[in-house]
């Protein structure tokens, strides 16, 4: 016993050595990824500054645009300014409005489609029909089926919202391999323990990466609305700044909705992480 106890006592030393390099290796590589992150946005706002100070011609004329700097400056004006905040927040309450109406729809009928025929048969026609319509090509149709702006825009979000879930709904259970499906039912599952054990869990990957597309793609779609039809939000001040020949705040306003985009986006798929676990294996990457 002597003997094995002398042999088993260095692994049990090295341990912990072991544990901390691991950590160690793990901090450097997140390091290491945000500061390559921080250098490209970096790099960017160099090129970019650069190109407009310069009046760089080529192609594109940068003699136009305004600098970084001056980005910047408008952004300190207007950090006081209550009408920003307002923008903001009816900007991202129609966003959630919208994208909360088609994940409450869309994932229902893309889970029917993609289990029974007789609901593709009944279904997918008319809605590969318009599927490929554009949303500003539903702006129109929009005001005239809703009677306030508000209502249009929010179904306008719901569009763009719909078919990116409804798609990535429908091929996350046609993806399913079939046998688990057969097990379950040799096994005495009914039809909705079917759904609820086998299916929706089997599908929730590509659930989630539908429903980040459809968050994407809302803003694109809200942003439109609201350039041509809005008198509040995000897309309304770009659009608003743009006829003022106030041109620095063009580009704050698309700043804020490309961040605006992808922090909601990001919170989909935090939110998603929660609910599979089993689909971490970005963590491993090299």
């Amino acid at each position: 016993m002597k003997v094995a106890a002398e042999y088993f006592e260095p692994a049990e030393e090295l341990a912990g050595p072991v544990i901390s390099d691991d950590k160690r290796r793990a901090w450097l590589k997140l390091a290491r990824s945000f500061a390559l992150r921080g250098l490209s946005v970096a790099l960017c706002l160099y090129l970019w500054q650069v190109a407009c100070s310069h009046g760089w011609h080529f192609i594109v004329q940068f003699q136009n645009l305004p600098t970084p700097a001056e980005v910047v400056r408008s952004a300190a004006a207007l950090g006081d300014n209550p009408q920003l905040a307002g923008h903001v927040f009816n900007s991202v309450r129609r966003i959630f409005i919208g994208f909360g109406l088609a994940t409450a729809f869309a994932i229902p009928i893309g889970l029917l489609i993609g289990r029974f025929r007789l609901a593709e048969d009944a279904l997918i026609a008319p809605l590969e029909v318009l599927r490929p319509i554009p949303a500003v090509a539903w702006i129109p149709v929009a005001i005239l089926m809703f009677t306030t702006p508000e209502q249009s825009m929010v179904f306008i979000t719901f569009i763009g919202a719909f078919f990116p879930i409804l798609l990535s709904t429908i091929h996350g259970v046609e993806s399913l391999d079939r046998r688990l499906i057969f097990a379950s039912m040799t096994l005495g599952a009914g039809p909705l323990a079917v759904f609820r054990e086998v299916i929706l869990p089997g599908s929730l990957p590509s659930i989630i990466t539908g429903l980040s597309i459809g968050m994407g793609t809302s803003w694109f779609s809200l942003v439109t609305a609201e350039m041509i039809s809005g008198q509040f939000g995000i897309g309304y001040f770009t659009w608003e700044s743009y006829t003022l020949q106030n041109y620095p705040d063009i580009i704050l306003g698309m700043l804020a909705i490309g961040i605006l985009g992808m922090g909601s986006s990001l919170l989909v798929k935090r939110i998603g992480r929660i609910f599979v676990p089993w689909t971490q294996t970005s963590l491993h990457r090299e």
